[in-house]
């Protein structure tokens, strides 16, 4: 049996490297919240470096950094969310 290739977006792709480069998470870590391997996160991370290298590096206005911080913050809050969901409906199928 062979496995498929999946494709992922580039929205995917970007929040995948935001786990790592924003909040700190490990290759590793990210990857297994995702259901992918961690590598494929540390490829996309130095891929999109290398795209910012091309485009150079632009100074953000106060706006436009509490935009992404608080983007960055609503991603956080609806992984801890559905880990929350997940955990209770493990604990829910425990009952006898």
């Amino acid at each position: 049996m062979t496995k498929r290739r999946q494709s992922f977006s580039d929205e995917f792709k970007q929040e995948a490297v935001g786990l790592v480069v924003d909040h700190g998470y490990s290759l590793a870590e990210a990857g297994r919240s995702l259901g992918i391997r961690g590598n494929l996160i540390g490829r996309w991370k130095r891929e999109m470096q290398a795209d910012q290298g091309d485009r150079g590096k632009g100074k953000l206005t106060p706006d436009q950094e509490r935009e992404r911080d608080l983007e960055a913050e609503v991603r956080r809050l609806k992984m801890e969310k559905d880990i929350l969901k997940k955990a209770t409906a493990f604990f829910v199928q425990e009952k006898p």
